[in-house]
Order: structure tokens, then sequence, then C-alpha cells
């Protein structure tokens, strides 16, 4: 059963996002592995052949000592500059994010990949398993400590996508349908994301009857005339346009 988080972004917007569910975590974490794995045979190989007779004096050592830096540096590197994806979590379109609405920062995705250790490699995943099953926002140590969690970038139904909040941060790339929605509060808004949530997972007549009722009462308030035809769609545009003209 899916599970969902509210993060209010810096721009004090409330979204609605999907937790990554274990099983698409998991299959995340075994790609990046395979990646890290194939990459130290690959740099194990190249060293061997350029170092040669030295290789037999201590360096296999060093080289093995260097397999869980290589796998904290894959970790770090790539959510750090991929906005919170791995290889892995690009395959199963998941993303870290923190509970307070910025960005992961470095230290944040540093303390993700060293408690790791514990979570995942020391632990046989146990620990990570565990946590992440029975904390309410889906946490394993290192989100705990990082302020993080994993979700969906593929939202369902009336959800927004990060990329979506993103892509209509300005008026230049993104036309707004209804300019009097700024007339509006936030808390009329969070009002109609709750009926749209409402709807979406109770998808039965007195939601139906709700989702006319708050039509119906917008139409005078904004000044339209003609009812929308799609009552769904009209509701969410009044969602992206107020974000973006009131952000």
């Amino acid at each position: 059963m899916s599970q969902s988080i509210e993060i209010t972004t810096t721009q004090n917007v409330t979204i609605e996002y999907e937790l990554a569910s274990m099983r698409e975590r998991i299959l995340a974490w075994l790609i990046d592995f395979v990646v890290v794995i194939f990459g130290y045979i690959l740099l194990f190989q190249l060293a061997r052949l350029i170092f040669g007779a030295l290789w037999d004096r201590g360096w296999s050592m060093f080289w093995m000592s260097m397999s869980f830096l290589l796998y904290f540096l894959y970790h770090i590197f790539l959510e750090i500059l991929n906005n919170g994806q791995s290889l892995g979590k690009m395959a199963l379109n998941i993303r870290v994010v923190r509970l307070d609405g910025k960005d992961p920062e470095w230290m944040d995705v540093v303390l993700r990949s060293i408690l790791q250790l514990v979570d995942s490699l020391f632990s046989f995943g146990i620990i990570g398993i565990l946590l992440i099953k029975t904390t309410p926002k889906f946490q394993r140590l290192g989100d705990m400590a990082a302020n993080t969690t994993v979700i969906k970038l593929q939202q369902s139904g009336w959800r927004f996508r990060l990329e979506d909040i993103l892509n209509i941060s300005t008026l230049q790339n993104y036309q707004v349908t209804f300019p009097q929605v700024r007339n509006l509060s936030e808390r009329d808004m969070i009002f109609v994301k709750n009926v749209l949530a409402r709807h979406q997972s109770y998808p039965n007549q007195a939601h139906e009857a709700v989702v006319e009722d708050l039509v119906t009462h917008l139409m005078p308030m904004l000044g339209i005339p003609n009812r929308p035809a799609n009552r769904l769609d009209f509701l969410k545009t009044l969602l992206k346009d107020y974000i973006v003209l009131t952000r």
C-alpha cells in the first residue's frame, strides 16, 4: 500500500509526494551495488595491467581497502551532482529529498552514505529494511540523521511532481490561465488540494458532489462565467496558477 508525505518547500508551498516503496529502494540499491562492483573490477584490472610485477608488493591490499571508498564516492558525487539520484534511483524513478523542502546538501549525502554501512552493508540490509518498514516516513538510519527520505518522481492523478514545481517557477515558461486566482488565500488553495486528494483516494458519488459544489462556489469568486468542461483539470490548473503567482 502506497504512503505519502507533505513537504513544505522554501517558497512556502506544500506539496504531497508518494514515498518510494521498499521494493523500489532495494532494487535501486542493488543496481547501484552492481555498478560499483563492475567499476571496481575495471579499475582493479586496469591497475594490475599498468603496474604489472609491482602489483604483488602490497598494492592488492590497497585496492581492497579502496573498494569501500569507491562505494561512498559513487553515492556522494552522483547524488550531489544529480539532484538526489544515483543510477539506481534514476532507473527506478525515485529521489532523495529533505523533509524541510530544501535540496539535499553534501553533508546530508555524506551522512546517508556513511550510515549505509550500518543500514545495509554490515547488517546485510536488515536494519535498513526494519527501519523503513516501521518509520512513518520510510526512513532508514541515514535518512533520520540527514532529515531525508526517498520519494517517487512519477506521481499519479492530482499530485504534482517536483519537476512540475521547478518547471513552472517563472512566468516565462508557464502560461497562467486564471490570474485572478491570486485573490484566493493559501487556506482556500489548501482546501482545493484536499478536495482533489479525497476525490483521488475515494472516487465516489459523495466526493463527486463536493468537487461540483467547489467549482460552483469558485466560479463567481473568480469571475468565470462559463462552467469548465473538466472540473478536476480546472482545479488542478488553479493550484498551478496559484503556485506561480504567489511563490
